[in-house]
């Protein structure tokens, strides 16, 4: 059975430094009619709950600990029965949303998650927050890479948390790595690809 990739958006607040700002979120899930991970969990249990329908959730993996990627995280892995996989470096910021707690698991680089018969691995890309992870599905030519990389370049590093030297250091050595054709699949806004990208990035410093 192919592997089928969906995306559903959820709207609501981003929050931190003691600003706020509204978002659009692009929740990934993948994986087939019988079992999937969904990537990240923004805004609203009952919009991502309805696309994942009566599959079986494998696991509920999170790019990284920003609030609006993390704040119905608890409630949807109770509500599809599963686990919520987040990167060690990010603990300090998932406490910011969720006091007092831990993830279920923490993700490690290299770690892989199969379903749907293929494999998603991580990449830690740390830069946007020390935790950042990006989810390369190298069967369907696809990278999920949460506020790491964008259409026109790299995730933001003017807050708390971030650093823009480190961010440009983990997209070319973690993803402009990966074949130019390779469909990025981002956090927010719309898709690119690697090669777009890596041209985009060809003159930019730290």
């Amino acid at each position: 059975m192919p592997v089928i990739i969906e995306n559903r958006v959820t709207s609501g607040t981003f929050s931190l430094d003691g600003g706020t700002w509204d978002v659009d979120n692009n929740v990934w899930i993948v994986g087939d009619e019988s079992e999937c991970v969904i990537i990240d969990a923004p805004h609203d249990v009952a919009t991502i709950v309805e696309q994942v329908g009566d599959r079986k959730v494998l696991a509920v993996l999170l790019t990284h600990a920003h609030d609006d990627h993390i704040t119905v995280a608890r409630e949807l892995a109770a509500r599809v029965g599963s686990l919520v996989h987040l990167h060690p470096a990010d603990l300090e910021l998932w406490q910011l949303t969720h006091p007092g707690t831990e993830p279920d698991r923490f993700l490690a680089d290299g770690q892989e998650f199969t379903v749907a018969g293929t494999v998603l691995k991580a990449i830690h890309t740390p830069g946007h927050s020390p935790g950042s992870t990006c989810f390369h599905l190298e069967s369907e030519g696809t990278v999920f890479t949460g506020d790491t990389l964008f259409q026109g370049g790299p995730g933001a590093t003017g807050r708390s948390f971030s650093s823009r030297p480190t961010i440009l250091a983990s997209i070319r050595e973690r993803l402009l790595t990966l074949p130019p054709e390779t469909v990025v699949r981002t956090g927010h806004g719309p898709d690119t690809t690697i090669g777009a990208e890596a041209e985009a990035l060809a003159a930019v410093t730290a």
